[in-house]
């Protein structure tokens, strides 16, 4: 077999190791949202955390007690608990968790084998199964409130969908104003910039949401600790939010009523579960390609299809669909890998 070049995407800690952090990385943004809604998301993560460890052990009677040690089940459960709203049943939590262990995992072989991501295919169950509990979970959201107010036809010249929100009533975080005044008259002054109000409110759980945007401050500081542990290339999730932000850039604001090349990056990064998606989704060896030029096409894909889901499609949470439609597409680049990596080239 001739290998021209390296082209895996290898990883520097075990497969356990990764999923026990991934697991202690999402405890901490259920943690923060929790702080708010007095401990409801704590509730749901256990009812989530429960139905994919029982399921987990039906799949493996024999060694049930030990099937769980590998943290991929748990690690499954957490990142679905992100992606869901607050204020959903834990019911609803547990059964989805349930079929994404079952179906999405295990109907395929188990850990490697599955085509999809387990959370990501258990919160899609979730949304197509039970569609107004989902709904009704997040209503009084702020990206919902602004998904609502783009179909009534509001707009705004700059095409800020921050804007829309405040036109259509809402308010942020009470300290929003404060912390943005104070970052304004220290750091942006020195650079010339100035930080609009309302930015901040995402970072301390305003109102209901998914559990991901709620608890965005201690999410971020937990992908600092999982991206310093290597456990996936840094690489991976800054090329998709850098052409997924580019595409928003010079697109985004068009549904909004803006022109062209006056999207809101920023927004977009500190909502819709865009953190998690790419640093939580995105980046998961089991469900994408084992190449760099493979993973690049992966991210363009899934980019580009998070983009269209957002914005002219008028889906809040479109990069979790996103990445399940690059999941999809991945059997077709690992054949195109064989063929240019893997398969046995005969001298002439």
């Amino acid at each position: 077999m001739t290998l021209f070049q390296k082209p895996q995407v290898n990883l520097a800690r075990s497969t356990r190791d990764r999923m026990w952090l991934l697991c202690a990385v999402g405890f901490l943004a259920v943690f923060q949202s929790s702080l708010g809604d007095s401990f409801r998301s704590l509730m749901l993560a256990a009812a989530v955390l429960a139905g994919a460890l029982v399921t987990e052990m039906l799949f493996n009677l024999k060694d049930r007690y030990w099937s769980i040690k590998d943290g991929s089940a748990a690690a499954s459960a957490m990142v679905l608990t992100l992606l869901l709203p607050n204020q959903l049943h834990p019911l609803f939590g547990f059964l989805g968790a349930a079929f994404s262990m079952a179906v999405i995992k295990h109907s395929y072989g188990g850990l490697g084998s599955n085509w999809a991501n387990p959370a990501a295919g258990g919160w899609l169950f979730i949304r197509a199964a039970w569609p107004a509990a989902f709904a009704g979970s997040v209503e009084n959201s702020p990206l919902m409130r602004l998904a609502l107010s783009v179909e009534q036809g509001l707009a705004d010249p700059q095409g800020s969908p921050l804007s829309i929100l405040k036109i259509n009533g809402w308010q942020g975080a009470s300290m929003d104003s404060l912390l943005s005044g104070f970052f304004n008259s220290s750091g942006f002054s020195l650079a010339g910039a100035r930080l609009p109000e309302g930015y901040l409110s995402f970072f301390s759980a305003p109102g209901p949401g998914i559990i991901a945007d709620r608890g965005l401050l201690f999410l971020v500081f937990g992908t600092m600790i999982f991206t310093a542990s290597r456990s996936f290339r840094l690489w991976i999730p800054a090329a998709f939010l850098a052409i997924y932000s580019l595409l928003v850039r010079i697109f985004g604001a068009l549904p909004f009523g803006g022109g062209l090349g006056n999207g809101d990056m920023l927004f977009v990064l500190l909502s819709g579960g865009t953190i998690a998606a790419a640093f939580m989704l995105v980046p998961d060896p089991a469900t994408g390609p084992k190449s760099s030029p493979g993973y690049l096409a992966y991210i363009l894909f899934a980019a580009a299809a998070a983009f269209l889901f957002r914005f002219p499609g008028n889906e809040p949470y479109g990069v979790i669909p996103a990445v399940l439609l690059g999941n999809a597409l991945v059997p077709v680049i690992r054949r195109l890998e064989n063929r240019l990596y893997y398969e046995k080239r005969r001298k002439p």
